[in-house]
């Protein structure tokens, strides 16, 4: 386990500090995630509810932890125990994947006869095979990005849930049925269902058809920063919006109030004056007139 740990270092990881292993005693030292585990931010009351935002970041941190050992790490590592329990989170709340016990043995015997693992994130196609190969994680993936979307625990009925919501327009839309109600609400219905629809394709039970974890980081990484550029579109609407009103507000405050039959009566007289003047060529006509109207125009 050491020999392993210590050729995996990556920032989406719980990289290995050191180890002991005198008299007995053998131990693994890790690097320090203040922040306890997802699990535990999840389920425990003495924590703050994690926003709907928080929890997509930590889905795209696990993606890209898991994408480091499937395809950065030489040879590829298969974890075999993806759960909330193993993602652990540092001062930051960013997230790393932990407890690399299993990824070991799958290195020694791709095909060992007992099943290992945590029962609800299992690959129900590891469990009729005994074969676990990457889509075997990818699966335990999926049922951790529900897991984030409900609140719920894959060992207390999750699947049941998400079988509800995938009747739905083909697991598509319509996943706000199963969506954790902590939330109130609080969360964007299109970026739910894509991702809903991404952790669906996951648990797919023919592992061929399930994404590779290079492509969920691919497609949460697109849904985020669209999402973003949507946020930020609508901050400069509504901020255009809120300069245009101040605009206006600030000419209407400007002009001075002026009463209507003030106008014409004033506007009349000079009317009356142009009429009783003696005729005049056309160029001095229309200066006298301009006249008149700066004279009607600075009355006003």
């Amino acid at each position: 386990q050491v020999m392993l740990l210590g050729r995996l270092h990556h920032r989406n990881l719980v990289n290995l500090v050191g180890f002991c292993a005198e008299k007995g005693q053998h131990m693994l030292i890790y690097v320090y995630m203040s922040k306890g585990s997802l699990a535990s931010h999840l389920y425990s009351e003495n924590h703050e509810l994690l926003s709907w935002d928080l929890r997509v970041y930590i889905a795209l941190d696990v993606a890209r932890g898991l994408e480091y050992l499937h395809d950065g790490a030489v040879p590829p590592v298969i974890h075999r125990d993806i759960k909330s329990s193993n993602i652990l989170l540092d001062h930051s709340m960013r997230a790393r994947v932990a407890d690399f016990g299993l990824s070991r043995e799958e290195m020694v015997d791709r095909n060992a006869a007992n099943i290992r693992g945590t029962f609800g994130y299992l690959d129900p196609d590891y469990i009729s095979t005994r074969n676990f190969t990457k889509k075997s994680d990818v699966y335990s993936y999926g049922m951790l990005l529900f897991e984030l979307i409900a609140c719920r625990n894959p060992q207390q009925g999750l699947m049941e849930y998400v079988e509800l919501g995938a009747m739905n327009a083909e697991g598509k839309v319509g996943w706000e049925e199963i969506v954790d109600s902590r939330l109130e609400g609080k969360f964007d219905v299109r970026e739910l269902n894509e991702i809903a629809a991404l952790a669906y394709k996951c648990i797919n039970s023919v592992p061929k058809k399930r994404p590779s974890m290079r492509d969920i980081v691919q497609v949460l990484s697109r849904i985020l920063k669209l999402n973003q550029n949507r946020r930020h579109h609508d901050k400069k609407s509504l901020s255009a919006t809120a300069d245009e009103v101040s605009i206006d507000m600030d000419q209407s405050e400007t002009k001075t109030p002026v009463s209507p039959s003030a106008t014409a009566d004033e506007v009349s007289i000079d009317m009356d004056q142009l009429e009783v003047q003696t005729p005049v060529s056309n160029c001095h006509w229309q200066e006298e007139f301009m006249d008149s109207v700066d004279t009607c125009e600075v009355s006003r």
